[in-house]
Parts: C-alpha cells; sequence; structure tokens
C-alpha cells in the first residue's frame, strides 16, 4: 500500500494547512517512496481565511498526488448559494467568516437582511473556486482504510453508503464498534486529541479554535503523526 498523508477539517486555517504541506514535504523527503494526500473537507467557515484554502487547496499544493473529499460545510456552502433562505442556518455555521474572506460586507447580513444579495456576491467571488468545489468526492478507499468527512452507516456496505451520512451522520456511527470492512479515517465531530479505534480514526481536532490541525500517515506498518 502507498503511504497515505490524511488532513482533517482546515476550516479556513490556511496558516496551518501551509504547514502541513511543509510537513509532508519534509516527510516524502526523508521516507521517498509512492505516497497519496487525502484532505477530509471542510475547508471553508469559522476560520479566518477560507477564500486563501480554497485557492492553495486547488492549485494541488502537496509533493504527491491528491484526493479532495467534501464535508458538510461545502454543503452549506454550496446550498447557501443556491438558495438564501438558508442564511440564517449558514451563519450559524460560521459562514460570515466565509463571507469576509471573499471581501464581502456582511453587516446587513448580520442583521438578518438582504440573504440573497450576499449570495449573489459571494457566486460571483467564489467563481474561481467552483471547479474545484464541484471536484470534491464524498469518500475514498485506499488499502485496508476508507476515507470519508463524518463517517459511515453501520451495516450498509462501504460501497453503498449514502452521501448524506459520508457527510453529516454522527451518533449512529460513533458508537457503534462494528467492523466496517475497512478502517474508516474521518473528521466532522472535533475532538481534543486524535482518536484511533480498532474500527475508526478521527483527525478532526477543531484547527479554526485550537491551531491543531492533524495529518496522519497510514502505512502497512500502522499509523504515526506529523508534527505541524
Amino acid at each position: 500500500m502507498e503511504r497515505l498523508y490524511a488532513i482533517g477539517d482546515i476550516h479556513g486555517r490556511l496558516d496551518l494547512l501551509e504547514r502541513a504541506i511543509v510537513a509532508i514535504e519534509r516527510d516524502v523527503a526523508e521516507h521517498g517512496g509512492a505516497a497519496l494526500t487525502v484532505t477530509l473537507g471542510d475547508y471553508v467557515d469559522r476560520g479566518p481565511a477560507s477564500r486563501g484554502v480554497l485557492e492553495r487547496l486547488a492549485s494541488h499544493p502537496f509533493p504527491t498526488p491528491y484526493v479532495a473529499l467534501k464535508g458538510n460545510h461545502e454543503v452549506m456552502l454550496e446550498a447557501f448559494i443556491a438558495d438564501p433562505s438558508l442564511g440564517p442556518q449558514w451563519k450559524e455555521f460560521g459562514g460570515l467568516e466565509t463571507l469576509h474572506s471573499y471581501g464581502i460586507s456582511a453587516g446587513r447580513f448580520l442583521m438578518g437582511r438582504n440573504y440573497t444579495a450576499a449570495a449573489a456576491a459571494l457566486r460571483e467571488a467564489i467563481a474561481p473556486h467552483t471547479g474545484f468545489l464541484r471536484s470534491l468526492k464524498t469518500s475514498f478507499a485506499h488499502g485496508k482504510y476508507f476515507m470519508c468527512h463524518a463517517g459511515v452507516r453501520p451495516g450498509v456496505p462501504l460501497d453503498r453508503q449514502d452521501d448524506e451520512d459520508l457527510m453529516w451522520i454522527r451518533n449512529e456511527f460513533l458508537t457503534s464498534v462494528a467492523d466496517f470492512g475497512k478502517v474508516i479515517v474521518h473528521g466532522h465531530t472535533p475532538v481534543e486529541r486524535p482518536e484511533v479505534k480498532a474500527n475508526r480514526i478521527n483527525i478532526d481536532t477543531a484547527a479554526y479554535a485550537t491551531g491543531q490541525l492533524t495529518c496522519i500517515v497510514l502505512d502497512e506498518t500502522g499509523h504515526r503523526f506529523l508534527k505541524i
């Protein structure tokens, strides 16, 4: 199996993403061999630089082949642009920070007005990154690992998982001790430190709030974490 680098929820922390890129470059230089990088979604909202994160990821910044997965925050971003009435819900998801990162004044948006104008402005501003957003996958299998943003529904084969579950599921997945057939590598649910269990590995360490972005290295020998 190729060596795999998986990066948890970035949430607008371009500074931490840049450090992760450097850490992967250093590790690839040290260990050589074939490798692959996967980002697990939730690139936008909450942190200060959603635009910068999308721009950087769209440029394929890693020294390896790269697979970008989709998170529920990308779902909400696209939903708001398509249906501005979702503005209040998107605001609770940290959407205001995404607007600010694209240079859109959120004053009237904050007061619950003119969601349509805000969505139109964002649609125009985000146009250079829509190709990247449309390219996002909802899951990716690699060796003994299955990667997705949120998790999988127990009892459903991995190749028949529903996209909504892959990007939104929590309790049914997190409390399951089932053998899913592969180890599920995911984010979505913030934890204080990476959570490594027999059937899943959670690497969402709430980077936007903690300053800790997790990058796990997976290969035939097991796992380790890069210092970022």
